[in-house]
């Protein structure tokens, strides 16, 4: 996760300078912000769902601009849970929910101020599990954002961290006395001063990274996971994994403490009922997709090229996401977009606004990839904000209908303006469109839904010859084993496959 760097440089020093950050030690702990650090005991659950649900298709929803219950503007826990018949339909096996924790940054959430909570702008934790048993009713599991690389500025753990160097919290952080020199990260420097030393934040200032070398901070994170799989979570989209520990400026990076971490992760997961996870590391998916680490990964820099061969002019293109899947370890996950703009702008946006090759995009990398990952509002051709840059533009509520003021999203005013296209590409609009990308979806995922060889069959006898590409996958080499050839002309004239 990339997260624009503020400029709260200023916010940062009045809150370690109210927690004591100038005096030096940590004597004073009972003034302290406390927050619950108890360990957690393994709770084995058995979650009912499906065999094969983790080979499905996955939806990422940003729960703020999902569904709003209540009217207040903001999206809701009951309002997904009010939206899962529409996802049943939709044919997906799970959903990934971005940060649904009380957080610093009243947003994407990605600054987590408590890890055993829901934010309360989302409900509360029997809402969490209401959404679970109703999805798990519907054979959908539900996968919850943990962010293990950073905490809030405001988290209690930092605020305690920040009061001191003697402090019983300090290495929860990663911490020098002063900044040290030649460090650069995505640009910027990503040591900060404050009253009582210096403090690594990779993404900003008023996120703070965790010192995971420590065994206590480790341990603590576990037991936050355990927390959610005993309450019924179905698993976990790990954040920024490629970022959890820095042996030094030049070594800041997919460090091999990450994988083996992530490792530990899949061996907790393997004590609980038919789990799931998955991981985010944009520059090296590859390698944290390999059972020595998470074991799944997105695939980045696969959508890129995505993109370039539906336009139907780069047959470079074709022949790199043909060739990107031999070989490649089975956890990889496809996807053509996601919250976040360096992934790319909305697929609606980055293929023009046509649909049919919105629809070549689709049928790629849902048929080519193991548990693919849809991002909410992509089924319908949704556009970005017109009027919001950055990350933003990418959040907006999703359409559900052609309302001008909230498209179907909210009875109240919405958080953030509506997508560019929401008059017309709303789910209202296409359910009864048999032609719509809506229904395309609903049928491409059926497809793969009713094909064990696309679910879960390997990738062999892959050509690429100009604009055509063609694929089989298949449960085995016997000839009664189920096989599917899948062919593709992302050109504007027809064309012969070899």
């Amino acid at each position: 996760m990339k997260t624009s760097r503020l400029l709260a440089a200023a916010a940062l020093a009045l809150l370690l300078t109210a927690c004591g950050g100038g005096g030096g030690g940590g004597g004073s702990s009972a003034a302290l912000p406390s927050f619950d650090s108890s360990p957690v005991a393994l709770a084995a659950t058995t979650n009912g769902l499906p065999s094969n649900w983790r080979d499905g298709v996955f939806i990422e929803i940003f729960v703020r601009a999902f569904k709003d219950s209540d009217g207040d503007g903001i999206g809701d826990l009951q309002g997904v849970i009010s939206k899962l018949d529409y996802l049943q339909a939709l044919g997906v096996h799970g959903i990934w929910l971005m940060p649904i924790y009380p957080s610093q940054d009243h947003d994407h959430g990605y600054a987590v101020t408590d890890y055993r909570n829901v934010a309360p702008e989302y409900g509360t934790l029997a809402d969490l599990d209401a959404l679970i048993a109703a999805a798990h009713a519907r054979g959908i599991g539900v996968v919850l954002d943990y962010v293990m690389n950073h905490s809030a500025a405001q988290h209690p753990a930092f605020v305690n961290s920040a009061s001191g160097p003697a402090n019983s919290w300090r290495d929860w952080y990663v911490w020098q006395s002063t900044k040290p020199a030649g460090w650069s990260i995505y640009g910027s420097d990503p040591w900060h001063s404050s009253a009582s030393g210096a403090y690594f934040a990779g993404f900003w200032d008023q996120m703070p990274d965790f010192n995971l070398t420590n065994s206590a901070t480790v341990d603590w994170h576990t037991s936050n996971l355990r927390f959610w799989l005993n309450r019924g979570a179905d698993g976990f989209r790990f954040d920024a994994v490629g970022n959890l520990v820095e042996n030094g400026p030049s070594a800041w990076e997919n460090q091999p403490q990450n994988h083996a971490l992530m490792a530990g992760v899949q061996n907790l997961l393997s004590n609980y009922d038919q789990r799931f996870m998955v991981c985010e590391a944009p520059s090296a998916p590859l390698d944290y997709a390999q059972s020595t680490s998470c074991g799944r990964a997105f695939a980045f820099g696969y959508q890129y090229n995505l993109v370039k061969a539906a336009s139907g002019n780069d047959t470079a293109a074709v022949s790199s996401i043909a060739s990107y899947w031999q070989g490649a370890p089975a956890g990889l996950s496809g996807f053509a977009s996601n919250h976040d703009g360096f992934a790319g702008d909305r697929l609606f946006n980055q293929m023009g606004g046509d649909k049919t090759r919105q629809q070549l995009v689709a049928a790629t990398y849902l048929l080519q990839s193991h548990t693919p990952f849809i991002y909410y509002g992509e089924e319908i051709g949704m556009a970005q904000s017109a009027s919001l840059g950055g990350d933003p533009k990418l959040r907006t509520p999703m359409s559900w209908s052609s309302d001008p003021k909230a498209a179907g999203f909210s009875t109240g005013t919405p958080f953030r303006t509506l997508s560019a296209n929401a008059a017309s590409a709303n789910v209202a609009a296409e359910e009864g469109d048999s032609s719509s990308l809506l229904n395309f979806y609903r049928s491409l995922i059926a497809l793969r839904n009713g094909r064990t060889s696309l679910e879960q069959g390997t990738y062999t006898g892959t050509q690429a010859n100009g604009n055509v590409m063609s694929f089989q996958r298949s449960m085995g080499s016997a000839a009664s084993d189920e096989k599917t050839l899948v062919v593709f002309n992302y050109g504007s004239s027809a064309a012969t496959a070899s």
